[in-house]
């Protein structure tokens, strides 16, 4: 099966390779994508949008004529989504971890400290206690040392679908910081900010209690989850 990984915000391709590795040694072709402007601090990310971003996963979906299971973690949430979107009939799966799907006219998230045309690794402190569970000082200190500014524009810039087959895209959410019961209850209540993920069609739960980035402190309880996935084809 081709695999194709999607960093969340303020991170490269390599952020996956202990997941990587994983799935490679059971026989996957796997891509973990570097996203435009995201390769290193002296890239140009003044014009880069969340299209630019998804069209790259919809690059790499073209790249072959098998079909793909999609992972995004976080932002890359809704960067994998939409290539769904894109190309509905050429993916088998979509994996969200610790994501949700990215309704049309929705943005990432609008609300991160900007500086210029970026959007660097906030101090710890902008971010909910829930998301730093597991995250201790040694792996806040690699994940800064290794965090890329985010381009504004992947954040601000306006999601945008045009295709229902969407819905029938089997998907994955592997849930972390909150629980796959509580996600469940939130539906219930017909929240808004969860009414894509409301609409699709077929939606399993994987529980994998944690922070927001299960790649760094639970790589391989993550690593296990996405191979039980992408092997449910």
């Amino acid at each position: 099966m081709r695999i194709v990984l999607v960093p969340g915000f303020w991170l490269d391709g390599s952020s996956w390779d202990p997941i990587t590795s994983v799935l490679e040694g059971n026989g996957h072709h796997v891509v973990a994508l570097t996203l435009p402007g995201m390769s290193s601090l002296s890239d140009d990310r003044s014009t880069v949008g969340l299209r630019d971003h998804v069209d790259a996963v919809i690059a790499a979906i073209d790249q072959t004529d098998e079909a793909v299971v999609l992972v995004g973690h976080s932002g890359g949430g809704a960067m994998v989504h939409a290539a769904a979107d894109a190309r509905s009939e050429r993916v088998s799966r979509v994996v969200y971890v610790d994501a949700f799907p990215l309704g049309d006219g929705g943005c990432i998230n609008d609300e991160l400290p900007v500086v210029g045309d970026e959007i660097p690794l906030p101090a710890w402190s902008v971010f909910e206690p829930e998301d730093l569970i597991d995250l201790d000082d040694g792996l806040r200190e690699a994940f800064r040392a290794r965090a890329i500014p985010e381009p504004r524009g992947v954040a601000h810039d306006v999601q945008v679908l045009t295709d229902q087959r969407r819905y029938d895209v089997p998907s994955t959410v592997i849930a972390c910081e909150f629980s796959s019961a509580q996600l469940k209850e939130w539906l219930l209540q017909g929240l808004p900010w969860i009414a894509e993920l409301a609409a699709m069609r077929h939606v399993d739960y994987v529980d994998l209690p944690t922070g927001h980035w299960p790649q760094f402190t639970k790589p391989a309880e993550l690593a296990k989850v996405i191979l039980a996935a992408v092997e449910a084809q």
